[in-house]
């Protein structure tokens, strides 16, 4: 299996690599840390041990620094990343960015960072302390590295805090060059998931902003999807239901596109949003998102929105009541399900009052089963939003 295949990195094959060896001698060395490397993969799935122990040898024994301590380091940063021994995987990758400054060509040292980064940056139960430390280390290596690509990535990170010019600007520059835009977006999908766990909007913007500059790329789709969630959260934040629909679409499209399943939840994302936009329209009308209408994950929040839509409270409270685990578990989606129901509630009480020209508060309190001063202050946001005349 060629190193293409492991781990179903796509960071292309040995030809990448460019060594000029003088002697014989060099060329049995080179040839026992091949045989050696190659030995040592073959035991990463019955002994992973073992496969470690023997890359280790190889990196500390070859001198220079060169072709195949690079790949047992890569190798072994992978196998540790996917046993979940996400700091033991650090170490190695820190050794490997040294690897990508001098002892190996651009296009390998490229590639070994952006497949890498791939991985930290969906890995699902990586916490933020670990993936900042990831970053970190990157954005270490990028300001001591001599390789081109990797100053122009250096460049394109660090272009909002310039003051030669702005993002756009910044990002203009590396048009035609697909590997600079792609790497970068692996690096800023660190990045912005790091600040969405932290609810640092400002910076979260920044990065968001800076993730829509990137042009000439094309980004694994997982990615992307990480990159628009994320986005979606943050307008949610803001309460601009409309821009998080859109994104949280997207999102959706780019998971179920790389065949994730964080689709299921963007898509209860975009169904949220949707509500709370107070669109009439059914989110499960598109193409896209039709297969998934009775999915058993989202076919609650099918019903939620044939619910909201027909405007009746009681049943989308039994809805949300009876289906917790599809619904409240998500904590996101449990942070913003009492704006549904204000929301909801808002519309029957205004529908409500075209039939009366007076009705008391309490009556309605116990049509929804509220209280008397929730009542009033739904009442009163609409009287200042001018919904609602008073005489």
């Amino acid at each position: 299996m060629s190193d293409d295949d492991d781990f179903m990195m796509d960071e292309g094959g040995d030809e990448e690599y460019d060594f000029d060896y003088e002697d014989d001698d060099q060329e049995d060395v080179d040839t026992d840390m091949e045989n050696k490397y190659y030995q040592a993969k073959n035991y990463k799935t019955d002994n992973p041990e073992k496969a470690l122990a023997d890359w280790r040898s190889i990196v500390e024994t070859e001198s220079p620094k060169g072709e195949w301590g690079f790949k047992a380091l890569k190798q072994s940063t992978k196998l540790n990343f996917h046993r979940g021994k996400y700091q033991e995987a650090l170490k190695t990758y820190t050794e490997l960015l040294d690897y990508c400054q001098t002892a190996v060509t651009k296009n390998a040292a490229e590639k070994a960072i952006n497949g890498i980064l791939d991985y930290v940056g969906v890995a699902q139960d990586l916490d933020t302390s670990l993936m900042q430390q990831w970053y970190e280390v990157t954005q270490q290596a990028l300001k001591a590295a001599k390789n081109d690509v990797i100053q122009k990535l250096r460049m394109a990170i660090n272009a909002p805090n310039s003051a030669s010019g702005s993002s756009n600007q910044k990002m203009e520059s590396f048009d035609g060059d697909n590997s600079i835009g792609t790497l970068l977006l692996e690096v800023l999908a660190i990045e912005i998931q790091m600040y969405t766990d932290r609810k640092e909007n400002k910076k979260l913007r920044e990065i968001y902003d800076q993730t829509l500059t990137v042009k000439s790329t094309i980004p694994h789709p997982k990615i992307m999807g990480i990159i628009r969630e994320c986005g979606g959260k943050m307008h949610m934040s803001e309460k601009n239901w409309t821009d998080a629909q859109f994104d949280f679409f997207e999102a959706f499209k780019n998971y179920d596109e790389a065949g994730s399943p964080q689709r299921i939840s963007s898509l209860k994302y975009l169904v949220l949003a949707h509500m709370l936009m107070n669109s009439g329209i059914d989110p499960f009308d598109s193409q896209e998102t039709k297969p998934y209408k009775q999915d058993p994950q989202i076919v609650a929040m099918t019903n939620l929105v044939a619910a909201y839509q027909r405007q009746d409270v009681h049943e989308a409270e039994k809805i949300i009541k009876n289906n917790r685990a599809t619904i409240l578990d998500d904590p996101f989606i449990a942070n913003y399900i009492q704006d549904v129901l204000t929301s909801l509630r808002t519309q029957w009480i205004l529908g409500i009052l075209q039939s009366y020209r007076k009705i008391e508060i309490s009556h309605v309190a116990r049509q929804l089963k509220i209280s008397d001063g929730e009542v009033e202050e739904i009442m009163l946001l609409l009287i200042l939003d001018e919904k609602l005349q008073v005489d």
